[in-house]
Parts: C-alpha cells; sequence; structure tokens
C-alpha cells in the first residue's frame, strides 16, 4: 500500500500463528523523520493512518513528512487523515442516508451505474435518538414509548432498512439497544482493528469520525475518534480522507485521587471548566500523568465524552493494563485483548506515555467536590453548596425577581411574578393539584452515555435511592422521573444488584434505551403545567446525568437547566427544587416527621465497589450484544424498501430527495465576490447548533408546522425537528428557529424571526429568506464568539445554505459548524481580533459586499467586507477565511465536499 520510499515501513506481524501487514512507525524514526518517544499518541496514530495509506495519489511522500513533522509548536502542516470506521445515531444518520440515496439517484440520472456510491469504510449507524420520554413512572413505561417511537417513526426507519440492505459495510443497530457511544465503548470500539485489504490481512488503530460530537468518548479505551456533521461523515464513507491542519495537542497532567463523595461527573465538570478556561477549541486533549492509573476506563470515558464541552476536538487516554482489563470485562475476545496488546507494544503505544505537548494543565483529582453545571451552559460549574445561592442571584439578574429580593429565606414578594417561596396552585387533567413554583424541579432524567456508561455512578445512583426508600422519602408529584440506561447491560446489573426496583419506588422506571432527555427528548409536561407557566413567567428547573444544557434543549417550557451525577439527580430529584444548599439543609422529610440529609443517603464509596464487582461480568455483554444487529420483532416487521436506487416518495413529510444534487453540473462553480448581501441575522455569542437547527419539538403557528398542517399532518404528529431531518421542506424552515434564539436585528424578541430591510417588515427567518431568493439577494449572518457551540448536526449548515446564507461572520467558531458549513460551501468568516459587528458600530441593516474573491479563494484568505448604509455611510473591515486547507477551499469551490465527490465520481465514469 505504501508508496516506495516508505515500503521498508510496511511489514509482517505474527501472532499466534497468523501473519498480518502493518505500517510500522519505528522505520520513521529511523529514517529520522520523527522523534516517537516525544510525539503524542494521538500524532503517532495520525501518522500511522498517513503512512499506511500512502499511494503516491491521494496521500503522497510529502503527506507523509508533514504529518511526522509535528513538534509543540506545531508546523503549518496539512494531513490528510483515513479513518478506520464511521459511527452515525439516527437524527444525524437519516439525512446521511437520504444524502447517499440522493447521491446515487444523481448518478442514475447521468446514466451512470448508482452503486459507484458505496461506502469504502466499515459503518454503523445506532438508532438511538429518537425515543421520547412520554410514558414515565411505570412498569409498562417503556414498552409504550417504543410503540409509540415505531408509530412516530416508521418511515424513517424504513430508509434506514433500505440502507442496511442498499450498502455493503452498512450495519444497523436497532431501537432498544443503548446509546450510540456506549455501544461504540462497550463493544464496537476494538482498539485495534483486523481487516482485509486487497486479500492481505492487516492491523490498523481503531480511528474513527462520527455524526455526533460525543464520539471522542472512545477516547476513553485511546482510540482516536470526534464528531463531524453528516457532511463530513459521507465523504469518509465514500473514502475521501480528512484533509486536516496538524492539530495543536495539550496534555493534562492527572495527580492524586478522587475524594470519598465526589463522583466522575463531578471530575468532568472541573475538567469542562478548567479546559474551557485555558481555551483548548481545535485542539486534541491527551491525558497523562500519575492520576491517571487512579480512574477506571468507566471514569476515562466520562471525561473524553465531554470533549466537546471542553472545547477540544479529542479527548483521549492511554492504553494501559486497565483499558484491557476493560475489554475483558466487556466480553472482548481474549485473543484480540492480546493482539490490541502485543501490536500497540510493537508501535510504543502501550502503556503510560510522557511526550511532548503544546501546552500542559496540571488537574489535582483531589481538589474536586460535587458540582453541578448550568443553567445553560455545560461549562458553567457550580459546586453544589452554592445552589442556594447560585439560583435567587440568577432570577434577579433575568429580571424575574427585584434586585435584592435573593435571600435567604426566599426573599421579597414581586410584583409582577411570584417570589421564590410562593407557589402557583395546577390542576391535572386527572384531577390532582399540585403547586409549582420557581426553582421547583419538573424533570429529574437518569439519562445520557457521558454517566449510564459509568457503572460507578448509576450503582451509586441505586444505592442512594434504596437509602431513601428505607427513610420514607418520596418524590414530589410534580416530578417527571425517567431512568434511560445507555445499554441493556446497565439494566442487567441494576436488577441483578436488586437496585432497580428501589430506583422504580422512587419513580425511575426504565422509559427506553435511548438519549432521551439528554437531546431534548423529555416528552411533554402535563398542559395545565406548561400553562401555568407561561401565565406566571415560572423559572422551572430540570437535573439530568446528561451532557448538554443548551436553552430550550430539555424542554422549551424550562429555563434552567442542570447536569449532575446520577445520585445527585436522583437527590435532588427527591428535593424537589433546585434552590436549595444540599450540604446544610435536609433533601426531605422521612415516616416519622424528621429531617434526612444528603448525607444520611449518600452510598458509601465501598459498597459501590463490592456492588460494582459482585453485579458486573463479561457474560452480561458477551449475552447483551450476541444479537446487537437483529432487533426485535417491531424492527424485523418492518417492510423496507430494496433495491440500488431509493424509491422517493414524493408526498412524504419525512423522508424527501433533498435539492443538494438535482440538475446537477459537472462542471466546478467555483466562487466570486459577494455583492448587495443583506444581513438576515445578527447574533450575539454562544449560539449553540441547539439555537440554529433546533432538535426538539416545535408547535403549529411556526413555518416548518405551517407546512406539515397543510399537508394534513395533525400537531400531535408533527414528532421533532430531529426526526424530521430527512425533509429539507420541515428542516430549512426550522434553520434559526429555536424559541430561545435571540436575533439583534428586533428589540429583545425570542425566536427565528427577523427583519425584511427592503420592506422594514418583521417575519419569520424562512419567510424574510424566501423573498430576499426572489429578490435575488444573497445573505449573510454575523455573530459573537464561539459560533455553533453545541452538537454536530450538519442542519445547522445545510438549513444555512439552503435559506441563501453565503458567508457567515463571526468573532470565532466551534470547529463542528465551521466544518459543516465549508462542507455546505459557505464560506466562515471570521472578524480581526478586537472587533464585531457591535464594536465596528454595524447596526445588521446595511449592504454587505465581500472582496477579494474574484481570483478565487486561497486557505486563510483575507478579504475584505464593506458595509454601507442607507445614508451612504460605509465601513470597511477585515475578515479572515476559516478555511484552512487546500481541501476545504476545493470543498467550497465545488459547493461543498459531497458535490466534490460526486463531481469526481461522474466524471470518472463519464469519461
Amino acid at each position: 500500500m505504501a508508496i516506495d520510499q516508505f515500503s521498508d515501513a510496511i511489514r509482517e506481524f505474527e501472532h499466534d500463528g497468523e501473519t498480518y501487514k502493518m505500517a510500522d512507525l519505528t522505520v520513521l524514526e529511523e529514517q529520522g523523520l520523527c522523534d516517537l518517544d516525544k510525539m503524542p499518541v494521538s500524532i503517532r496514530i495520525l501518522l500511522e493512518s498517513v503512512l499506511r495509506n500512502a499511494d503516491g495519489e491521494t496521500i503522497d511522500a510529502d503527506a507523509v513528512r508533514a504529518a511526522a513533522s509535528w513538534e509543540p509548536d506545531v508546523p503549518d502542516a496539512e494531513v490528510p487523515f483515513t479513518v478506520s470506521r464511521v459511527v452515525l445515531q439516527d437524527l444525524t444518520g437519516v439525512p446521511a442516508v437520504v444524502d447517499l440515496a440522493a447521491l446515487r439517484s444523481a448518478a442514475d440520472r447521468k446514466g451512470v451505474d448508482p452503486t459507484v456510491v458505496e461506502p469504502e469504510v466499515p459503518c454503523d449507524l445506532v438508532i438511538d435518538h429518537s425515543v421520547q420520554v412520554d410514558h414515565f413512572g411505570s412498569e409498562d413505561a417503556y414498552e409504550k414509548n417504543v410503540e409509540i417511537e415505531y408509530e412516530r417513526n416508521e418511515e424513517r426507519y424504513r430508509a434506514i432498512k433500505w440502507a442496511q440492505q442498499a450498502f455493503d459495510e452498512f450495519n444497523v443497530v436497532p431501537p432498544g439497544t443503548g446509546i450510540v457511544h456506549q455501544v461504540n465503548l462497550e463493544h464496537l470500539g476494538r482498539v485495534v482493528h483486523e481487516r482485509e485489504v486487497d486479500g492481505e490481512q492487516w492491523l490498523v488503530p481503531d480511528t474513527l469520525v462520527g455524526t455526533d460530537s460525543h464520539t471522542p468518548m472512545i477516547g476513553g479505551i485511546g482510540a482516536v475518534g470526534w464528531g463531524v456533521g453528516g457532511i463530513e461523515a459521507e465523504a469518509a464513507l465514500l473514502g475521501q480522507p480528512i484533509n486536516m491542519s496538524l492539530p495543536e495537542v495539550v496534555g493534562v497532567r492527572l495527580s492524586g485521587e478522587l475524594p470519598d463523595g465526589a463522583t466522575a461527573t463531578d471530575l468532568v465538570l472541573h475538567i469542562t471548566e478548567k479546559l474551557r478556561q485555558v481555551g483548548v477549541v481545535d485542539k486534541f486533549v491527551e491525558f497523562f500523568g500519575p492520576g491517571v492509573s487512579e480512574l477506571s476506563v468507566a471514569d476515562r470515558a466520562t471525561i473524553s465524552n465531554m470533549a466537546p464541552e471542553q472545547g477540544s476536538t479529542i479527548s483521549m487516554f492511554p492504553v494501559d493494563e486497565k483499558t484491557l482489563e476493560y475489554l475483558e470485562l466487556t466480553g472482548r475476545d481474549p485473543d484480540h485483548i492480546e493482539l490490541v496488546k502485543e501490536y500497540l507494544e510493537a508501535q510504543g503505544l502501550f502503556g503510560e506515555q510522557d511526550p511532548e505537548f503544546t501546552e500542559v494543565v496540571d488537574f489535582d483529582l483531589g481538589e474536586v467536590e460535587p458540582s453541578l453545571a448550568g443553567h445553560k451552559k455545560p461549562h458553567a460549574r457550580i459546586p453544589m453548596g452554592n445552589l442556594d445561592e447560585h439560583f435567587p442571584t440568577l432570577l434577579e439578574e433575568q429580571g424575574v425577581i427585584p434586585s435584592g429580593a435573593a435571600e435567604s429565606d426566599g426573599g421579597l414578594v414581586a410584583e409582577e411574578t411570584p417570589d421564590l417561596d410562593e407557589k402557583v396552585p395546577v390542576e391535572l387533567e386527572d384531577g390532582t393539584e399540585i403547586e409549582i413554583g420557581h426553582g421547583d424541579i419538573l424533570v429529574s432524567a437518569i439519562t445520557s452515555c457521558t454517566n449510564t456508561s459509568n457503572p460507578s455512578v448509576m450503582v451509586a445512583a441505586g444505592l442512594l435511592a434504596r437509602n431513601a426508600a428505607e427513610q420514607g422519602l418520596e418524590v414530589p408529584e410534580y416530578v417527571k422521573t425517567s431512568l434511560a440506561p445507555g445499554s441493556r447491560v446497565v439494566t442487567e446489573y441494576l436488577e441483578r444488584a436488586d437496585l432497580l426496583d428501589d430506583l422504580e419506588e422512587l419513580g425511575y422506571h426504565v422509559v427506553g434505551y435511548g438519549c432521551t432527555t439528554c437531546i431534548g427528548n423529555a416528552g411533554p409536561l402535563p398542559e395545565p403545567v406548561e400553562e401555568a407557566i407561561d401565565e406566571h413567567d415560572l423559572w422551572t428547573t430540570s437535573v439530568l446525568s446528561g451532557n448538554r444544557n443548551f436553552e430550550a434543549r430539555i424542554h422549551p417550557k424550562i429555563k434552567a437547566n442542570y447536569l449532575a451525577s446520577p445520585p445527585l439527580v436522583v437527590a435532588y430529584g427527591l428535593a424537589g427544587r433546585m434552590d436549595i444548599d444540599l450540604e446544610e439543609e435536609p433533601i426531605g422529610t422521612n415516616d416519622e416527621g424528621e429531617e434526612v440529609y444528603l448525607e444520611d443517603v449518600w452510598p458509601d464509596t465501598e459498597e459501590v465497589r463490592e456492588t460494582i464487582h459482585d453485579s458486573v461480568s463479561p457474560e452480561m455483554f458477551e449475552e447483551k450484544y450476541s444479537s446487537i444487529y437483529e432487533g426485535d420483532e417491531r424492527w424485523e416487521a418492518l417492510d423496507a424498501p430494496t433495491g440500488e436506487v431509493y424509491d422517493w416518495d414524493p408526498e412524504s413529510t419525512y423522508i424527501r430527495e433533498p435539492p443538494f444534487f438535482q440538475d446537477f453540473p459537472l462542471e466546478e462553480p467555483g466562487v466570486d465576490n459577494v455583492e448587495d448581501a443583506r444581513a438576515l441575522l445578527t447574533l450575539g455569542d454562544t449560539v449553540t447548533t441547539d439555537h440554529i437547527s433546533p432538535a426538539g419539538p416545535f408547535s403549529e403557528d411556526l413555518p416548518a408546522g405551517q407546512w406539515l398542517k397543510e399537508r394534513g399532518v395533525e400537531p400531535y404528529e408533527f414528532n421533532t425537528y430531529g426526526s424530521r431531518r430527512g425533509n429539507h421542506e420541515v428542516m430549512m424552515r426550522g434553520t434559526f428557529a429555536n424559541v430561545r434564539i435571540k436575533n439583534e436585528l428586533l428589540d429583545g424578541k425570542e425566536g427565528g424571526y427577523t427583519i425584511h430591510h427592503p420592506t422594514d417588515e418583521e417575519t419569520t427567518v424562512f419567510e424574510a429568506s424566501e423573498r430576499y431568493r426572489e429578490e435575488d439577494t444573497p445573505l449573510i449572518v454575523m455573530a459573537g464568539e464561539e459560533l455553533g457551540t453545541g452538537s454536530s448536526r450538519d442542519w445547522a449548515a445545510k438549513g444555512t445554505d439552503l435559506l441563501g446564507i453565503r458567508a457567515t461572520i463571526g468573532k470565532s467558531y466551534e470547529r463542528i459548524y465551521r466544518d459543516n458549513l465549508i462542507g455546505m460551501g459557505v464560506l466562515p468568516l471570521q472578524f480581526k481580533d478586537g472587533e464585531g459587528w457591535e464594536e465596528l458600530g454595524l447596526e445588521g441593516d446595511e449592504y454587505f459586499e465581500i472582496e477579494g474573491l474574484e481570483d478565487g479563494l486561497e486557505p486563510n484568505a483575507e478579504l475584505t467586507v464593506t458595509a454601507e448604509d442607507d445614508d451612504g455611510e460605509t465601513t470597511e473591515f477585515e475578515v479572515t477565511a476559516q478555511v484552512d486547507t487546500p481541501m476545504a477551499v476545493e470543498y467550497v469551490e465545488n459547493g461543498g465536499v459531497l458535490h466534490l465527490v460526486l463531481r469526481r465520481l461522474l466524471n470518472e465514469e463519464l469519461q
């Protein structure tokens, strides 16, 4: 496979009577190209991929030398990284399937064999993002929810099942199995792959990209993987190398050990806060030092899972003896485990490493304290003991209660809303009367692979529930409780430990095997409760063991959301309110009227360890994953289309052929200056991909809902934006339509609205974009820091493109959103340091010209933007195109990465 210059690096490797080929990094060291001991593990794995795939054409000798040139002061070099596999989840997987199907349809229309569009690397799609918590608090909650899941998503699931038979190496993990990242960690991840290439057996490090930002969780077992949008994942599937600039690598030196009472969740919230302060966006993070050996692989995976919240591309641990023990515990084949060790030892990649890093951050595990994160940022850590002060202060800052009202006894009575202690009576539909007020927890959810993958916190939650139940404590009736295990193994070991009954006694029944509340599928609150929230402007709360708490993500009516460990989720669920100091205040009152404190029910660390030892075994994993691709009787009964080309239904409201590849030109369109553009939105800081492309439910009075109603779909059938990602008509109408997004063109109004500048009319973002399209007016969006933070949803970029937005201009970008924009041919531009649209005095109603593209685009091109107002006054400023590599330039010039891939495939076949 390697070109002649590096042919000596391809050698044979013997293991247990089998002969494999491998790309030996030590040969490059012998040639003087690198010093492996000084090179971070992640960079060595990138280098192995480049070396192994060097063919002299797509990847040449210069690419190998570029990858080998890494040093702490990172050189400006481009690396073509080829992954060994791709993972998808269904909300991003369905649009990926739709795109692949659309590529085949485009090929078919050109008279080309549609099977030229075929995955080049193995792919697993795990259906986990669609189940919602409609039913809870009962033994049949899971069955009812999964039944509704199939009813809502039958058409989407048929399309996925079609892809399973249409494409080779495309595997589907059906609903009800688990969350993609936990399934990946417990089963799909191999650390090292045995692969047949051109009739020869190779050993290949486990590398991947996934259509979910939390893909880096796999770094807990030492695999290099990160989240990308569906666009980039599809390109990787089709064999396109991921062309990336050599990254800076931040080393985090861990020391000490976690104190009693602190959990892996508390640890990751501290690390997330710390690394956000350091600034690791676009960087790799590797953990090293004596503290690493103090952490279980499950603890490491909890940390790696929240790489996107930290801001890093990956968050990775070394492969060591604990990794091998984890592989054994999770039922991997013993011979494979031995192969992993021998191969990595041969590459110098096994065990403790002490390379050079771009920057080193010290972190003492002993300083970790019980914490939560909130109210809308996962990196905004709050010590548990500060919540009683945090919440009233938050309400003051939001103008909900008057200044000075945040007193420890609940405060003063505000004129327009209830005070902190006042409750609003609510009568539910069944006649039950409850009371709710500011700070009350309406959703308490044990959810998300971040924590459900970790037996220590799941067992701790069960033991706390047992202790609380024995004390006679109950969860208040207004709290919606749920338990969503990340895999069926979790349910198995909770049952074996007799803890599932204890959780259920408090209302934490299994509601589904999927992301549920963490992705925004918390399900509805009782209608009278939602009405009371609106009528009294109540700041109610949720607490979940998830990784995201962005505005309107968990539930559109709940304004403050907090991340916590599973045992703290139960503890706060019992307390029923968030404005409480659980270090000092009682969690509740027992049967005898005595106050019960958190320390009275908190499980002993040794009891947690013993329970795990007695309850978790390899046989569980072997049994639960033995039929991972089969599914239940519902999956088996799905009548899916067959054939090589998808049969599009023009009446479908779920799956429609997107417009991206229709009337597809074989010539590259190129780029040019942008003239007379208008600003569709002007935005502030930390506008997330949830703001840009919401995943949750939507109402009938929004453009997406109106489109569905016009086609006979009733509001109760709308499902969620996430479930409609196979339909561009819904998704483009939902772009920039989050109910909490704030367009600064408007006076403080929230939601997907804007001004149509020529008429000065206020309208929806979608309606305005349609008018501009009719007027042949290009559009831009301006924003502040961290544009596109959050999930790796490609529709945040696809919708941006379909609205007619040619460029975005922000102070900084989150990596995935920037790359998705490039993948759709939209220019991500960045203001110069110290500048922004506000600093430049722009109002957003100007005419904009973007100049410097008349001769094409160059990597990191410096461009000039001129803004002219109605009085003829102009403001000129410089921006930098956040298009880092020659390949990224090609993507933009072709209108997107898939456009480039399709154009190449068609031109090759038609020559």
